[in-house]
This record gives C-alpha cells, sequence and structure tokens, in this order.
C-alpha cells in the first residue's frame, strides 16, 4: 500500500508525525508547503510540496495542477490528512480516483470545527477528532481517536 501523508507545515506536520509508527510501514511521500520545518523533513522523507493557496482563488488552481501531477506520477492507494487547506485539491483529486481519505482533525479544535474539517467531512472515508466534544459538532461520521 502507498500512502500519501498530506499536511500543512507546523503543528499539522507535528501532529502527523506522531503517526509515524503507523505509516512508515508503507510506501509513502509527503505533500506539504516549503518552510523551515518541511525544508528539514526533505532531508528524511520523500517530499512534493505545492503552494500554500492561503484562500487564493489563484494559488488554490496552481495547487490543484500541481497536486494533479503529483498524484497522476505516485498514484498513492490512500491520503491520510491532518489539514490544513493546502491538502484539500489533492484529497479532492484522490477521492475523485476512488482512493480512500483518513482526516484527522487537530488537536486544538477543541470546540469548533475548522474550515478544513467542514470540507474533509464531506470526503473522508475515515473521519477522526480527537476531542469527545467534537464529535456532536460533526455529526455521526465523525470517531473520537486521540493521537496524545
Amino acid at each position: 500500500m502507498k500512502l500519501c501523508i498530506a499536511c500543512s507545515a507546523g503543528g499539522h506536520l507535528t501532529e502527523m508525525e506522531q503517526l509515524e509508527e503507523v505509516y512508515s510501514e508503507h510506501e509513502h511521500f509527503f505533500l506539504t508547503f516549503k518552510r523551515a520545518d518541511t525544508a528539514e523533513l526533505e532531508e528524511r522523507e520523500r517530499v512534493f510540496f505545492v503552494n500554500d493557496p492561503k484562500r487564493n482563488p489563484l494559488k488554490f488552481v496552481i495547487n490543484s495542477i500541481k497536486s494533479l501531477h503529483i498524484f497522476l506520477k505516485e498514484k498513492p492507494d490512500a491520503v491520510i490528512t491532518t489539514g490544513a487547506g493546502v491538502v484539500i485539491p489533492f484529497c479532492m483529486i484522490a477521492k475523485v480516483f476512488g482512493k480512500k481519505i483518513i482526516y484527522i482533525e487537530s488537536y486544538c479544535r477543541v470546540s469548533q470545527p475548522s474550515g478544513t474539517g467542514k470540507v474533509m467531512y464531506r470526503i473522508a472515508d475515515l473521519f477522526v477528532v480527537q476531542w469527545r466534544e467534537m464529535v456532536s459538532k460533526y455529526g455521526r461520521k465523525a470517531v473520537y481517536g486521540p493521537l496524545f
């Protein structure tokens, strides 16, 4: 099984690295945007960089084109993601191609859904929240499963 590990830099990457024990058993690659902490990640992992759209429609289109290119080149079987918005195009493409999507809502989301979570809830095959209270904020598809 080949996995795409998709996440933004910073806290999203830190949370994803908590799952290394899971994804390291499989062929995998990371999808993120370039920053100091992701450049460091590149020293030990296969990493593809896309643009961080930051809610800019033009950057979102550019990210989508890059994501499609990476998807067609790598052909992952599943995507595991902690968000944020940088991962949405890749996940949407993967879903169109019938791939499984696992979304893990950020640990910092204690009482309100994230923007990325609201989008990913619709397409994720497994949607994990890290606080029990968040199950009721999303609905019955959300499952409680803390990483920490």
